[in-house]
This record gives structure tokens, C-alpha cells and sequence, in this order.
């Protein structure tokens, strides 16, 4: 929620709160855990597996987040339809557009994730099968030094001549290229094959808010460039943490209400910025609500009741129909 939050209008009400205002202002890093989650996730899930089926592993994937990836699109062109060409659909509907700096953010903007998620997915079944389900130790010294590299060029570029600012290709080079997202992919792996194997739960319930409040902290004060994966120090931990958590952090975030949020967030997340194009244009031009405040406040509701549609009606009945087909 705090990078929907931090894709909405800068006038709004959160951004005059000083430090809340520097927290959304960097709320991008959310990708990064993002990220790191996402590989986190993928060992706990195979780790039982001695091999992963190439087949089966792509058709799963593809089930999982392309048939909301294409709605987020045709959500996008019902307002957007002027941007629309067919290099930009090409570039979308394969996922090739974050390694084209100028071209990372076309059509529905924060598919540009998503398409480094596929470079991720590419690589995963190949990773688990030659490294992970064999005990290959290498593949740790490989992730640390790609960890390391990733985050000297990432700091170093952005203080350099050659980085323009927001909005150039030097900064979609900088921020989406795909090559400085595989460290977190890696980490989050690695941060999975560590857990399942001294997995014990017990109470973290401090720990994990005196991580939490860390990684604020460090948004508020500290001005280096956490985008591609350098709060991996923290997100790490956090991730351990609360996935052997028993206490009551993980009581209150069973409860069925907030289990239903975690289940329709990516929906939220790749439909977040049509639905905000769609609603807005309604609300200015039908209802003459043009407060940032009051937009907000309509907008999250209704994002949120479109994202539990979109999950009831297209996610989750596509995703169950297509891990069904049979490939080959």
C-alpha cells in the first residue's frame, strides 16, 4: 500500500508530514522487498522437490501473474488509449520492456516489476536444480558478490555524471534494469534455504518491530540508494522473522480480513494505477472532486473492492483453469 500511496498526487495530506513524507517519498524500496520475498517464497515452496519440472514450474508462473498482467494493461488503455502502439504492446506482453532503458515504463507502468520477475522465474528452476536441490555452496560466495557489486555501481552511479535524475534513461537504467534486481531474487533464495533448514517458531514479536522501525529509520536518515536491494540487511531478517513468528503480530495478521488483503495484493499492486486514471477522470470530470484529500480517500476503497473482484472473478479462476493444462 505505501507505493500506491507514494504514486498519488504529492499534494496529498501525507506529504506535508514531516519524516511520514520522506517514508512515501522512498516507499519504491517496497519492490526491492518485493523482490526479495518473492525468492524467499519460491524455496519454501520447492524445497521438498528434488527436481523442478521446467514445464510445469513456467505453466504455474504464467498462471500466476500474467492473466492479471494483461487486465492491468487493458485497464490502462481505457484512459491511455492514445499512448498505445504495437512496439509498446509487444514490449509489454513479453516482459522485454525493463531492458530497454526509455521503454522500462510503457503502458501500465508498474508492470516494469514484473517483468524483472520473469527474468526470475526463468532462471529459478535452473538455479534450484544445478545449485539448491544439490547443496552447491558456490552458488552463496556467487550471491554476496553480485550483492556487493549490485550495491557499489547502484550508489556510486547515481552520484556520477552520468545519472541524470528522475525521469531519463539513466535513471530507468539505474532503477529497473533487470541485471540489478537478480541480487535480491538471489538473497531471497538463499534467505529460503536457510530458513527451511533451522526453521523453529517462536515469539519475534520485538524483534520484528525493532527491524521495522530500522528500515523507517533508515528511509528517514540515510541518503543512499536502497532501490536495488542494499536494505536487504534488514528486509532479510524481517522476512525470517516473521515467517517463524508465533506471537501475537502473527495473530493479528491471521485474521481473515488481513489474510483477504495479502491474497488480493498484487491485484492492488498491477492494477493500482489504471483504476487511480479511471476514477479520477470520473471524479474531476462528473462530480467536480478535484481535492487530493477527498480523491484518496474514494480511490483506496474502490481500489481496494476492484482488486477483490479482479482476484474472485480473473486471478483466481484463471490461475486454477491454467495450472490444469496439460503442455506437451
Amino acid at each position: 500500500m505505501a507505493i500506491v500511496i507514494s504514486h498519488f498526487n504529492k499534494d496529498l495530506f501525507l506529504y506535508k508530514i514531516k519524516y511520514i513524507s520522506d517514508i512515501f517519498l522512498r516507499a519504491n524500496v517496497g519492490v526491492s522487498y518485493f523482490f526479495i520475498l518473492s525468492g524467499f517464497i519460491m524455496i519454501v515452496a520447492y524445497h521438498k522437490k528434488s527436481q523442478i519440472d521446467y514445464k510445469d514450474f513456467y505453466r504455474n508462473r504464467f498462471a500466476r501473474i500474467y492473466p492479471l498482467y494483461v487486465v492491468g494493461l487493458l485497464l490502462y488503455l481505457v484512459m491511455k488509449y492514445a499512448d498505445f502502439s504495437f512496439y509498446k504492446l509487444f514490449l509489454y506482453l513479453s516482459g522485454l520492456q525493463s531492458w530497454l532503458p526509455g521503454k522500462a515504463l510503457v503502458l501500465n507502468f508498474p508492470g516494469w516489476s514484473i517483468s524483472v520477475e520473469f527474468l526470475f522465474y526463468l532462471l529459478f528452476p535452473v538455479l534450484y536444480n544445478y545449485f539448491y536441490s544439490k547443496g552447491n555452496k558456490r552458488i552463496w560466495l556467487i550471491t554476496i558478490f553480485i550483492w556487493i557489486v549490485t550495491q557499489i555501481f547502484s550508489n556510486l552511479y547515481v552520484t556520477s555524471l552520468a545519472y541524470k535524475g528522475p525521469h531519463t534513461l539513466s535513471h530507468e537504467f539505474s532503477h529497473y534494469f533487470p541485471l540489478w534486481h537478480i541480487n535480491e531474487f538471489l538473497v531471497g533464495n538463499l534467505a529460503g534455504l536457510f530458513f527451511v533448514k533451522h526453521f523453529r517458531q517462536n515469539n519475534h514479536d520485538i524483534k520484528i518491530v525493532l527491524i521495522f522501525l530500522a528500515v523507517l529509520f533508515s528511509l528517514i536518515l540515510i541518503p543512499l540508494n536502497f532501490h536495488n536491494g542494499l536494505m536487504a540487511v534488514l528486509f532479510v531478517p524481517l522476512i525470517y522473522l516473521i515467517s517463524s513468528n508465533n506471537g501475537f503480530l502473527t495473530k493479528i495478521f491471521s485474521l481473515k480480513p488481513l489474510e483477504y488483503l495479502g491474497e488480493i495484493s498484487y491485484a492492488v499492486y498491477i492494477v493500482h494505477i489504471p483504476v487511480l486514471y479511471i476514477l479520477r477522470m470520473i471524479l474531476w470530470d462528473y462530480f467536480q472532486i478535484h481535492d487530493s484529500n477527498e480523491v484518496f480517500c474514494i480511490y483506496i476503497p474502490v481500489l481496494l473492492l476492484v482488486s477483490a473482484i479482479l482476484y474472485q472473478t480473473v486471478e483466481k479462476p484463471l490461475r486454477d483453469y491454467l495450472k490444469r493444462v496439460k503442455i506437451g
